[in-house]
C-alpha cells in the first residue's frame, strides 16, 4: 500500500508530466517515495509504462518502485523499464551487435556475443594469464589470493571503462600518481599485461566482460543513429535515483536522456556516494543539475530521531566533517541519550553482550527482528557464526547478507559443491573426509560436528558413502541416533540413485534437484533456513551461467568438461556475482547480520543499529588493494599529482565521518556500540571511530561540568 505523501511530495509527484526536477535532500527525507509518487502519477496520466524508464546504479535500488507496481493496477502500456548502466548496455549491444561487431574489432563480427558475468570473467581471466603468471613470476611479491588479485585485475578494468580512459593507461596512471619504488612499479606493469591479454582474448573469441561490453556501447553503439532513434522513441519519461552511487558513465547516458526524454525526476542523495570503490562520482553526478529546470531540495529526515540526528552531527564533526551537507555546525543537542554503549575485554564477551540485548528488544519489547541490524567494518565467518549460533540459542531468527565473497566460503555452497563431488566420481574430485563430515552436518539438522565426524569416519570409504546399516555397534548407532541416522540414509540413498542413473555434466540441475528433493525438506538443514536457500539459488544460477558461457565458447576452441571445471573454478575462490535475491530478503522477519556499507547501499531505516567492533580500523581505513586504486583511477584525480600520507588520512576521516552520519540517519530509536579492548585476532583496537566516541564523550562531559558551574 502507498504510504501517503506530503505536500512537498506530492508536488514532485503531480509536476507537469513535461517538467524535468531535479530533487536533492539527505537519506531518509522522502524522496524515493516522492520518486514512487511520481511514477505512479505519470501511470494514472495514462501515460504508457513501456516509455517509463526507472534508471538506477544497481537493481537492488529499484525495489521501491517495483514493489509500488505490483500493488498498481490498472495502467496501460506494456511494462515499466528498470535499467542499469550494466543492463542498458548489454541491451543496446545485443541489439545493434552485427551493425557495430566487425568495426569494434571482435574476431567473429557474424556469430552472437557472449556476455560475461562476473564469475565467468574470472574464470576466463584465470584460464587466459594464469600461464602467463607462471612463467613470467608476475606478482611473486604480492602475498593476497590469486582469485581477489585476478579480481582487481578486473577493478581496473572496470574502472576505466566507467571513468573514460584506455585500458592500456591503467599502469601509467598508478604509477604516477603512486611512486612506490622499482617491485611496486614492476606489480603494476603486470597487471596492465594481464589486463591487455585478456581484451585480446575477449575480442578474439567474442567475449564481453562488464569493461568491454561498457566501451563497445559507449563507443561504438551509442554513436549510431539508430541506436539514440531507438531510446528517444522508448523512453518518454525518466525517473533516475541514486546518482550519487553511479558512476561516470552512466551521468554520460543521463545527460544525453535528459535531452532526447519528455520529462525527468533526478534524485541525488546529499553526502552518499559509498560505491565509490566501484566508481561512483556524486561529484561528477551534480553535472546533470544543469539539464534540469527546476531544483527541489527536501531538508528534513521522516526517519531519524532527533537524538539520533544529535549523535551523527556531533560524531561526524568530531572528524572535521563539519562539510557534510545538514550538520550546519556542530548539533548543541546531547547525543548520548541514543548511545547504549558497553565496553568489554574479550571480542566473545562483546558478541554475547549484543546477543543479549537484541534477546531483550525482541522477546521482552516485542521488536521485529526485522527492525534490528548487525554490523561491523568487516563481517568474518568467525563473527558471523558467533552471532548466528547466539541469536538462535535465544530463538531469534537471523540472516545475514556479505557481497562480493568467494562463492565457497558460504556453509551451504560448500556442502553442496561436495555433494557434487561424491555425486560424480568420474571427475576424481574426492571430497578429504572432514569435508564430507562437514557437508553432512550442515544437510542434516541437529547433527552436531562431532557425531558427524563419527559418521564420516565409519561410512564415508573410497569416495562412497555407506548406509547407516553398516555401523556394527549398538552403542554408536545409539550415541548418533535414528532418527538422525535415518535422515542420513535419505542422503545417501538419493546420492547412489543419481551416481547409478549417469550423472549429469549440468550442475544447475544437479544442485536444484539436491535441494528441492532433500535439503530443503523437514528435518534437512536448509529447511526454513533463507541464508541457506538464497545461497542454493545463487549456486545454481552460478553453475547455470558457467554452463552458458563454456558452451558458447566450444564454438571456437576444444570441448571442456563443465561440471569438473565449474568446481575448479569455485575452488580457486571465485568472487560472487550480484545476486538480486540477496538484497531483496528484507520482507524476512530476521536479524540483519551485515557488513557496514552492505547496509547502507540496502537503502532502508530500522529501529535499533548494532555498531560492532568499533575499535577496529576497518571503520576508516579502506581494504590494502596492491593493484589498484579507487581515488587515483577517478574521474577527478588530476594527472601527475602524487597520492600522500596526508592525502590518505583524511580521505579515512572524510569517510568515517559520512559513513556515521548516513547511519544515523537510517536509526529511528537507538544505537548499540560494541567494543573490546582485545579483538577477534587478539590485539588491542585503537581504531579513528573509537577515538571519534572518546573525544565525543570527554567533550559532552566537560560541557556538563561546565553547564553546573554556570547554573
Amino acid at each position: 500500500m502507498q504510504i501517503p505523501l506530503t505536500p512537498e511530495q506530492s508536488a514532485i509527484a503531480a509536476a507537469a508530466p513535461n517538467k524535468k526536477i531535479w530533487l536533492e535532500g539527505i537519506a531518509g527525507s522522502g524522496k524515493t517515495s516522492a520518486g514512487v509518487g511520481r511514477l505512479l502519477h505519470l501511470l494514472e496520466l495514462g501515460i504508457p509504462a513501456e516509455s517509463i524508464l526507472i534508471y538506477v546504479p544497481q537493481r537492488s535500488l529499484a525495489q521501491p518502485y517495483l514493489q509500488a507496481l505490483q500493488q498498481h493496477s490498472g495502467y496501460s502500456g506494456g511494462q515499466v523499464a528498470v535499467q542499469t548502466i550494466g543492463g542498458l548496455s548489454l541491451q543496446m549491444v545485443e541489439a545493434f551487435w552485427f551493425l557495430i561487431a566487425e568495426r569494434a574489432g571482435f574476431g567473429h563480427p557474424y556469430d552472437l556475443p557472449n556476455f560475461l558475468s562476473l564469475e565467468s570473467v574470472q574464470y576466463f581471466m584465470t584460464k587466459v594469464i594464469e600461464p602467463l603468471v607462471n612463467q613470467r613470476d608476475y606478482f611473486n611479491s604480492v602475498r593476497i589470493d590469486r582469485a581477489r588479485l585476478y579480481s582487481q585485475i578486473v577493478d581496473n578494468m572496470n574502472k576505466a571503462a566507467v571513468v573514460g580512459f584506455p585500458i592500456d593507461e591503467i599502469a601509467p596512471r598508478l604509477k604516477g600518481a603512486l611512486p612506490g619504488g622499482v617491485e611496486q612499479g614492476h606489480i603494476y606493469d603486470d597487471a596492465q599485461t594481464c589486463a591487455s591479454a585478456f581484451r585480446t582474448y575477449c575480442l578474439a573469441n567474442n567475449l564481453l566482460d562488464f569493461s568491454l561490453q561498457l566501451e563497445v556501447f559507449l563507443d561504438q553503439v551509442w554513436n549510431l543513429p539508430q541506436a539514440r532513434a531507438q531510446v528517444r522513441m522508448q523512453y518518454r519519461h525518466l525517473i533516475a535515483d541514486n546518482i550519487e552511487e553511479d558512476n561516470p558513465a552512466s551521468h554520460r547516458i543521463l545527460a544525453d536522456l535528459l535531452r532526447l526524454c519528455q520529462s525527468a525526476l533526478v534524485i541525488y542523495d546529499s553526502d552518499a556516494g559509498f560505491r565509490r570503490f566501484l566508481g561512483a562520482d556524486p561529484e561528477n553526478a551534480r553535472r546533470l543539475q544543469g539539464f534540469c529546470d527546476r531544483q527541489e531540495q527536501f531538508a528534513d529526515s521522516k526517519v531519524m530521531s532527533d537524538d539520533a540526528r544529535a549523535l551523527g552531527r556531533a560524531l561526524a564533526g568530531q572528524l572535521g566533517a563539519a562539510f557534510v551537507a545538514g550538520l550546519g555546525g556542530i548539533a548543541e543537542d546531547d547525543p548520548q541519550p541514543v548511545l547504549i554503549r558497553e565496553a568489554h575485554r574479550y571480542h566473545p564477551q562483546m558478541i554475547d553482550w549484543a546477543a543479549g540485548r537484541i534477546d531483550e528488544l525482541v522477546n521482552r519489547q516485542g521488536v521485529s527482528p526485522r527492525e534490528i541490524v548487525v554490523m561491523a567494518p568487516f563481517m568474518s565467518d568467525a563473527l558471523r557464526f558467533a552471532l548466528v549460533e547466539g541469536l538462535t540459542a535465544r530463538d531469534i531468527r537471523a540472516r545475514s547478507h556479505r557481497p562480493s565473497r568467494a562463492l565457497r566460503d558460504e556453509p551451504a555452497a560448500r556442502a553442496l559443491l561436495t555433494f557434487a563431488r561424491l555425486a560424480h566420481p568420474g571427475w576424481h574430485m574426492t571430497p578429504a573426509e572432514f569435508d564430507v563430515a562437514f557437508a553432512v552436518m550442515t544437510a542434516i539438522d541437529g547433527l552436531d560436528l562431532i557425531r558427524a565426524k563419527l559418521l564420516t569416519e565409519m561410512l564415508y570409504r573410497g569416495g562412497r558413502m555407506l548406509p547407516f546399516s553398516d555401523v556394527k555397534s549398538e552403542a554408536m548407532q545409539d550415541r548418533i541416533t535414528y532418527d538422525l541416522g535415518a535422515r542420513y540414509d535419505h542422503l545417501q540413498t538419493w546420492l547412489n540413485k543419481y551416481i547409478e542413473g549417469a550423472p549429469t555434466e549440468a550442475l544447475d540441475i544437479f544442485f536444484r534437484q539436491l535441494f528441492g528433493e532433500v535439503l530443503s525438506r523437514p528435518g534437512f538443514g536448509f529447511y526454513d533456513n533463507s541464508d541457506a536457500g538464497n545461497v542454493s539459488m545463487n549456486l545454481v544460477d552460478s553453475a547455470r551461467n558457467f554452463r552458458w558461457s563454456l558452451e558458447f565458447m566450444r564454438r571456437y576452441e576444444e570441448g571442456t568438461d563443465l561440471g569438473r571445471d565449474y568446481l575448479e573454478m569455485v575452488d580457486r575462490g571465485v568472487i560472487a556475482d550480484f545476486y538480486l535475491r540477496d538484497w531483496i530478503a528484507d520482507n524476512d522477519d530476521c536479524v540483519l547480520i551485515a557488513p557496514a556499507y552492505t547496509f547502507l547501499l540496502s537503502n532502508r531505516a530500522v529501529d535499533y543499529q548494532f555498531w560492532l567492533n568499533v575499535g577496529s580500523e576497518g571503520w576508516a581505513r579502506r581494504l590494502y588493494q596492491p593493484l589498484t586504486h579507487p581515488h587515483v583511477l577517478s574521474l577527478g584525480w588530476l594527472a601527475g599529482r602524487i597520492w600522500t600520507d596526508d592525502d590518505e588520512a583524511t580521505m579515512n576521516r572524510q569517510t568515517l565521518g559520512r559513513l556515521i552520519l548516513a547511519l544515523a540517519r537510517r536509526c529511528r530509536k537507538e544505537i548499540y556500540l560494541g567494543y573490546s579492548e582485545l579483538s577477534e585476532s587478539g590485539y588491542e583496537q585503537r581504531g579513528l571511530l573509537l577515538e571519534a566516541i572518546h573525544g565525543l564523550m570527554r567533550r559532552s562531559v566537560a560541557d556538563n561540568i561546565n553547564g553546573e558551574a554556570h547554573v
